[in-house]
């Protein structure tokens, strides 16, 4: 039986956690149990006003740095700011476009913020990781249908809730990939993926899970877990004994509530070929590889 609590995290003696959008919701969950862990926790940010508000709520070690997933400028600043190595890096931050969007760059603003965002910034970051790298993804994933063709529908016409399925897909497959990368490379780094469940978060004021529509509504309010039990997890998959590539979620009503355990993910989620041409893709996107 699934019994994983906050006060299973170990002691992390001060290691290095960074966490984007740890200023609400799941990410600031986990910042704050890392944090009362003993972890000098980054609050990775858009808005360095919010993150501090945040940090002012959490015991022990913290620090806020703005990171703009959104524009691509922001997170080579980021990263090039950046000393030091990181113990943990949690990719967080994610986003639920109503209609079609584009960052900075270009990019459609979910597939954008959600993942090649968090590509381009582990990337970034690779020299200095030491230990894990955890994507919260989503059991969304198994609803994509991600067109690596077109992954910026600038030829589709816009849907919403598939834009935010496929960008959970490219998670789970970026997770994949960049733990065969590691492995490749001979780095002791593991990546780990993570579904919290159905959390009664913002992003549920967005796009087609607008808590307007009823039929979301409804079930957000009689199934959603409040955003501490979300992100067990994603702690779950940081500091758990599991091998690399695990897919960590829920155990009970679908994967959608309770303590967390692994979870099974889609079979195209599993497609070696289609998380490498992601990958590619990515590259060739954010013009950002995997580091030598």
């Amino acid at each position: 039986m699934a019994t994983f609590t906050t006060g299973d995290i170990p002691p992390m003696n001060g290691g290095t956690v960074i966490v984007t959008g740890a200023n609400s919701g799941v990410g600031r969950s986990a910042a704050h149990a890392l944090a009362a862990a003993g972890a000098h926790v980054v609050l990775a940010v858009r808005s360095v006003g919010k993150g501090k508000e945040a940090a002012a709520g959490m015991p022990g070690s913290t620090e806020v740095r703005e990171l703009d997933l959104a524009d691509l400028s922001s997170v080579r600043a980021f990263a090039a700011g950046w000393e030091g190595p990181i113990d943990l890096l949690i990719n967080n931050a994610g986003t639920s476009a109503p209609s079609l969007t584009r960052t900075s760059d270009g990019f459609e603003s979910t597939f954008g913020v959600n993942h090649l965002g968090h590509f381009a910034l582990t990337n970034l970051l690779a020299g200095h990781l030491t230990g894990r790298v955890v994507t919260v993804a989503s059991q969304a994933e198994r609803m994509a249908r991600l067109d690596l063709d077109d992954p910026n529908w600038q030829r589709r016409p816009f849907q919403s809730s598939r834009a935010y399925a496929d960008s959970k897909l490219a998670n789970v497959l970026f997770t994949a990939e960049l733990q065969r990368r590691l492995t490749a490379a001979g780095s002791g780094v593991l990546a780990q993926a993570a579904h919290p469940g159905l959390v009664a978060t913002a992003i549920y004021d967005r796009g087609e899970r607008s808590v307007s529509n009823s039929l979301w509504k409804l079930a957000v309010k009689l199934l959603a877990q409040n955003s501490d039990q979300g992100a067990l997890p994603v702690l779950y998959a940081a500091v758990a004994d599991v091998p690399g590539n695990s897919f960590a979620g829920p155990s009970h009503l679908a994967h959608m509530r309770g303590a967390p355990e692994l979870i099974p993910r889609s079979a195209t989620a599993q497609d070696p070929a289609v998380a490498a041409r992601l990958w590619t893709v990515s590259e060739q996107l954010t013009g950002v590889g995997f580091p030598a």
